[in-house]
């Protein structure tokens, strides 16, 4: 049957390419065509089969994974019959106790509060320190037993704040303006005593249609009295009767106050003009 079929399509193909160029690529490639197709049928079963048999040939040469057991690979299980008996375990040696001599208890006692203090009891000589009081042991050989030294308890250390550095203060500063909450004034108003002023000053000496100034600058001291009586005129006599006059008012002065309330010592500065008529 395959070979009438085979047959039928040779004629078919000879019929069609009749009077045509048979070394055509189509004319060869439909003859052709049973054997193609079962050339790429076999080679794609060979590899399906082949893709399907990789898996298991790569498992058949791949090494055991150490990671499982840490890096290591675990020996082959030992089987033990169980008519054997199982291995008798070793228990290390007991620590031999040191021996039982005279000591006294050298501890410190942790302080507490209305502390009753401990009956005192006479120390024998051959007694050495420890952590208790054992009179009724045998005494103690230098030679063959090493007291251990008690742990001294330090107790609480209570915290200590340290007390804020604060600044000596100067009792000669002089306080500029800027450091002064209350400036420096006289009793009964600065009115008051521009008026002693004009009462005492002594102008008979003077002659001289033009205004006479100065600047009278003096300290005002936290008890009510001032110094450092300064002037700065250009007239030395005229600067002189002012000192004068300053130094003859009788008054008292309130100090100045700095930014904390407290009285300090302070400049005040008092402008004299006068003009004298011939």
């Amino acid at each position: 049957m395959k070979h009438l079929n085979t047959n039928q399509e040779f004629r078919f193909n000879e019929i069609l390419f009749e009077h045509r160029n048979k070394e055509y690529g189509a004319y060869a490639l439909r003859n052709e065509s049973d054997r193609i197709l079962t050339k790429a049928l076999f080679i794609g079963v060979s590899l399906l089969a082949a893709i399907s048999i990789t898996p298991i040939v790569i498992n058949a040469f791949r090494t055991p994974d150490v990671s499982d057991t840490g890096g290591y690979v675990l020996p082959p299980p030992v089987y033990i019959a169980e008519t054997e008996d199982p291995p008798a375990t070793v228990l290390p040696p007991k620590a031999t106790p040191p021996p039982s001599v005279k000591q006294f208890d050298n501890t410190v006692p942790t302080p507490t509060k209305n502390a009753v203090e401990p009956k005192k009891e006479e120390i024998p000589t051959d007694a050495v320190a420890g952590f208790k009081n054992d009179f009724k042991a045998e005494p103690a050989k230098p030679d063959s037993y090493t007291p251990i030294a008690p742990p001294i308890n330090p107790g609480t250390i209570p915290s200590v704040k340290p007390e804020p550095v604060v600044p000596v203060k100067d009792p000669n500063e002089i306080v500029g303006s800027g450091g002064l909450s209350v400036e420096a004034a006289f009793e009964g108003g600065i009115n008051t005593f521009r008026n002693k002023v004009i009462s005492n000053f002594d102008g008979s000496g003077f002659e001289n249609e033009d205004v006479m100034k100065t600047t009278i600058t003096f300290i005002v001291e936290t008890n009510g009295t001032i110094s450092g009586i300064k002037a700065d005129g250009k007239d030395a006599n005229f600067n002189s009767e002012a000192i004068r006059t300053i130094k003859s008012i009788r008054g008292k002065w309130v100090p100045g106050k700095n930014k904390q309330g407290e009285s300090v010592r302070s400049y005040f500065k008092f402008p004299i003009s006068m003009k004298f008529d011939n």
